[in-house]
């Protein structure tokens, strides 16, 4: 079941759409095996060819027991979505241990490690590229942004750049936000990711943590 374990279906249960929570590992299971097939076929797809007995079918579900956990075709959109936007501030999470007490190219190593997130999860593009998020979707995509400059503030504050306050929390916010930006536009230029728009986005970004270096050390 590959990301789509019993762990990723209590992540997604959190605050989401389910009908209901399952408790047994039967219906944990069937609930991972109805997110695995609308990840492959939205990757395969795109969003548009998510339906509910669509899904049941390939996921080898019922059409009861989908309608049992996820009521709509919104509530297996906001599923999936929620589980990547965990998976991305686990990876953030997980860069910034790989970069603890590292003195190498922190912002190089960073961009990477999330344009490889973007290569090996086609689900995932095809999901934030498409036209059919929803509103909650989108709510959920705001709160994201800000947990994700939260841990950005955090990474700065241990190498000495700016302090846990609202200034460097806006740093933050706008490193979190071009990134964010730039590397869509570079995967929907490129499957692989566009390699000379990503290295333009670590030049801009080494440039503006000099300024803010340079900030920090005037206070």
């Amino acid at each position: 079941m590959t990301e789509f374990s019993g762990m990723a279906v209590e992540e997604v249960a959190v605050g989401s759409n389910l009908r209901v929570v399952p408790q047994q590992a039967r219906g944990r299971d069937k609930v991972a095996r109805l997110l695995a097939a609308a990840d492959r076929v939205m990757a395969a797809e795109g969003v548009e060819a998510i339906t509910t007995v669509r899904i049941a079918a390939e996921s080898g579900v019922s059409v009861g027991s989908l309608y049992r956990y996820l009521p709509n075709r919104d509530a297996i959109i906001e599923s999936l979505a929620r589980h990547y936007l965990t998976l991305l501030e686990q990876r953030m999470d997980e860069v910034g241990l790989e970069l603890a007490g590292t003195s190498g190219d922190v912002v190089g190593l960073s961009i990477d490690a999330f344009a490889d997130f973007y290569r090996d999860h086609p689900g995932f593009r095809a999901l934030w590229f498409s036209r059919h998020l929803t509103e909650e979707t989108r709510e959920q995509d705001r709160a994201h942004k800000l947990a994700m400059a939260h841990r950005i503030r955090g990474l700065l504050v241990e190498r000495g750049i700016g302090r846990h306050d609202e200034s460097t929390l806006r740093f933050a916010q706008t490193i979190q936000l071009t990134a964010d930006a730039l590397i869509q536009e570079a995967f929907r230029m490129d499957p692989r990711g566009d390699a000379v728009l990503l290295a333009h986005l670590k030049t801009m970004v080494r440039s503006y943590l000099l300024e803010m270096a340079a900030e920090s050390s005037d206070h």
